[in-house]
């Protein structure tokens, strides 16, 4: 970054996120997006890809399109970011016409600066004719790995994400963020998405902070061991993931029944305790999964 960019930014950095430092990786992505460069940025899940696209949108002039999977992400990310004084706003199917037809006018009378929508989105002639008239200057793709079919999670929404920035009155920069990508599934994201001259970041994929272990047990002897495994990690919080919603549902009770048992072992009254695992799965409303949010 030259002196003038790396001052902007870091003002940036701290005034909406509080942060005095880029971390390892983030501020070359963000200079050369700020100074209209390409890039890919290949970081693990926590080192802040987000901040690389959303700090040069608040510099860039026009606003900067988010394109995200999922609708969960795109909820939490703009009410994060309007939390923190950076107008930022989402096109899905959870909106009725006028509210989307609000958000787009709002985009194109420079009000918003970041939008998210899905990749669906980018084949719409309603979202095409509020591109062809907006002026955008950024688009970050977000799980680009999502483009390659030698990614693990291909999806076939994402290969017209290219036609879409090649069809624009003006191309804007484009930035590609994904956690986990090969050198072939990188080369994929660079090609399917028209990547020019990419300043391509890769920062590793080691995360010292998480271990992985693998347990065999029987079927009938699985939820007992978990519930001593959580009765034993009473003041700490985790998450178990089950195959369906079903089984999400009943393991939950399950946990609670045995927990609530174990307690009662060790002379604590286990209707006194409020529950200590709570289902989520996708398909919640968002109320519904704050709530229970709430409750864990």
């Amino acid at each position: 970054m030259t002196a003038i960019t790396d001052s902007r930014a870091l003002d940036a950095l701290k005034q909406y996120f509080g942060y005095e430092a880029f971390r390892p990786g983030q501020s070359g992505i963000v200079g050369s997006i700020i100074a209209g460069r390409d890039v890919l940025g290949v970081m693990p899940t926590g080192a802040g890809k987000s901040v690389c696209y959303q700090i040069p949108a608040t510099i860039l002039p026009g606003v900067a399109i988010v394109i995200s999977p999922l609708i969960s992400l795109m909820r939490d990310q703009v009410d994060a970011l309007n939390d923190a004084g950076i107008p930022a706003a989402f096109i899905n199917t959870t909106q009725t016409p006028d509210e989307q037809s609000s958000v787009f006018a709002q985009a194109s009378a420079g009000f918003i600066k970041l939008l998210y929508v899905a990749p669906e989105r980018l084949e719409t002639e309603r979202f095409r004719n509020f591109a062809s008239r907006t002026p955008i200057s950024l688009v970050a793709v977000d799980e680009a790995h999502c483009v390659s079919q030698w990614g693990q999670d291909f999806r076939s929404s994402y290969l017209g994400i290219g036609e879409f920035i090649a069809n624009l009155p003006a191309r804007p920069t484009v930035a590609a963020f994904t956690a986990t990508a090969t050198e072939r599934v990188r080369h994929d994201i660079v090609s399917m998405l028209g990547l020019r001259d990419p300043d391509v970041t890769v920062t590793g994929f080691d995360r010292p902070n998480l271990y992985f272990d693998v347990i065999k047990l029987e079927t009938r002897h699985k939820t007992s061991w978990v519930a001593k495994y959580v009765a034993e990690h009473a003041d700490e919080s985790g998450i178990v993931y089950c195959a369906t919603r079903k089984e999400t549902e009943a393991l939950a009770a399950s946990l609670n029944h045995a927990v609530a048992e174990l307690r009662a072992v060790d002379g604590a009254d286990p209707g006194q305790a409020d529950p200590i695992a709570v289902a989520y799965h996708g398909g919640m409303s968002p109320e519904c999964a704050s709530g229970r949010n709430a409750t864990s």
